[in-house]
């Protein structure tokens, strides 16, 4: 049985145990690599740096409440307008647009937070279908884009500071006169807090079958994964800190099926999923399919005393350093960077950083 998505321009097919639909979507189109902008860390790297707040709604129906996060003394609010909260599926024009920025960035193009957007692309990059319902409802995704608003405050000493922005600052679309004009076109300039972070190069890239997945858990499900496990081999969360991660409404007994569905299926791309039932654990492991970044240049001058891994752990507690020295190299290389006077402090500074932008793995 086939059952409408309300407003999301999809077709969601039945994933039940037994059922034989395959629990991925169709590829209905070819598609090139994908890039996601983690705006929640972009712009609270300073202050909530190992929270990451989910800001898109994973309900068929609107949401209008206000959500709020707070963590020592700093806050942040996502605040819908009438027509509802952003959500993950609407975030798709989000990622279309960051892709075809990073594209611009890479061929060494000037790029700017206007990006027109060419609507049949769009539906084709998303694997959506292009019949008139799916040109319909980019439009309603663009106002919940544009009427989603986020808040926070930044305490420095005895000031605080209190910003409000939003993901997409302004839009057009064209369209043939009449009701049932056929869509031309739509441009959307992205907010400063989204277009910096795309210029900073905080992307992640997305495998291929993102677009594929059915329900929009699935896809938050795996966004996390992305981000926290990485090119990692495994990495653990407990299923009550999953479920926060996720911003699903579900009670953690219906979560805990939903992540057993998963696992029966398996078919999340990038990592395998698994469950221990006696410590309500979710298990992700790596299947080999993200790509790897080249291995680091010896670069002269640039050694490190042993003792200094044990000073790192201090900097990073439960990271793997040699990890975080591979990712070191590779950033000291990418960016040009001469060999630092004092490498142990260069990397310990590396560390440190590292640990407040992302907290604990």
């Amino acid at each position: 049985m086939v059952t409408e998505t309300p407003n999301l321009g999809l077709s969601v097919q039945s994933t039940a145990p037994g059922h034989a639909t395959s629990p991925l979507l169709p590829d209905r189109h070819p598609q090139h690599d994908l890039f996601i902008c983690d705006v929640a860390d972009a712009v609270l790297k300073d202050m909530m740096a190992h929270m990451e707040h989910p800001f898109y709604a994973l309900s068929k129906k609107p949401e209008t409440s206000i959500r709020r996060y707070e963590q020592n003394g700093c806050w942040i609010e996502i605040t819908p307008s009438v027509k509802g909260l952003a959500t993950i599926y609407d975030k798709d024009i989000l990622i279309y647009c960051i892709s075809q920025i990073m594209a611009g960035l890479k061929a060494g193009e000037e790029v700017s937070p206007r990006v027109r957007i060419n609507s049949r692309d769009l539906l084709i990059f998303t694997n959506r279908g292009t019949a008139g319902k799916d040109y319909q409802a980019l439009v309603e995704a663009i106002d919940r884009l544009s009427g989603t608003r986020i808040s926070t405050n930044i305490r420095t000493g005895d000031e605080e500071q209190y910003d409000t922005f939003g993901l997409i600052e302004t839009a057009s679309v064209r369209r043939k006169h009449g009701l049932d004009g056929r869509l031309l076109w739509c441009e959307v300039k992205l907010s400063d807090w989204v277009f910096n972070a795309i210029r900073s190069h905080e992307v992640l890239t997305l495998h291929r079958d993102y677009f594929r997945l059915r329900k929009p858990l699935e896809r938050r499900v795996y966004e996390i994964a992305r981000k926290h496990c990485g090119r990692q081999d495994e990495w653990r969360i407990s299923l009550p800190a999953l479920l926060k991660k996720t911003g699903s409404q579900s009670p953690l007994k219906r979560f805990r099926q939903m992540v057993r569905n998963l696992v029966e299926y398996d078919h999340l791309p990038d990592y395998s999923v698994s469950f221990l039932d006696d410590r309500d654990m979710v298990i992700f492991s790596n299947r080999g399919t993200v790509v790897e970044k080249p291995e680091p240049p010896a670069l002269p001058g640039i050694r490190l005393d042993p003792e200094i891994h044990d000073r790192a752990r201090e900097n990073a507690p439960g990271w793997d350093v040699h990890y975080l020295e591979r990712e070191w190299r590779i950033w000291m290389a990418d960016g040009g960077f001469d060999a630092p006077r004092d490498p142990n402090r260069a990397f310990l500074g590396f560390c440190k950083k590292w640990f407040e932008k992302r907290g604990r793995p």
